[in-house]
């Protein structure tokens, strides 16, 4: 059988870093948090709701960021977006345009590279 859907995406994080990802991921991006099963609790990380994907953070007790690997995430406005990243002081960098829309890269509070993109209307 084929593989039909991509359920959820899964970065990794530090020991102890769900504040740092709820504030990023939560009040910044907007991410509904979900219930991690009580059975996973206890591994510690957050799971969150991103359209019809989750977006799983996971403890790793050796985290590496991911530099290059990364999500894609589509935002409604990347503008206000933008002035909230900057201001929590996260970076924000520029890249090439692609056709249909605007976007930026950013690092989560542990550096993982993340893509936010904004649809142009055509």
């Amino acid at each position: 059988m084929p593989v039909t859907a991509i359920d959820h995406i899964q970065l990794a994080m530090p020991v102890g870093g769900e504040d740092a990802a709820r504030r990023f991921f939560g009040t910044i991006l907007g991410m509904p948090e979900l219930p991690k099963p009580a059975a996973l609790q206890a591994r510690g990380g957050l799971w969150f709701q991103c359209g019809v994907l989750q977006l799983h953070l996971g403890v790793d007790k050796e985290f590496q960021p991911a530099l290059n690997a990364h999500p894609g995430l589509i935002v409604d406005k990347l503008a206000p977006m933008l002035a909230e990243l900057k201001a929590g002081g996260f970076p924000v960098q520029e890249d090439a345009p692609i056709p249909g829309f605007i976007r930026i890269y950013t690092a989560d509070p542990f550096g993982n590279l993340i893509e936010l993109r904004e649809i142009v209307p055509r």
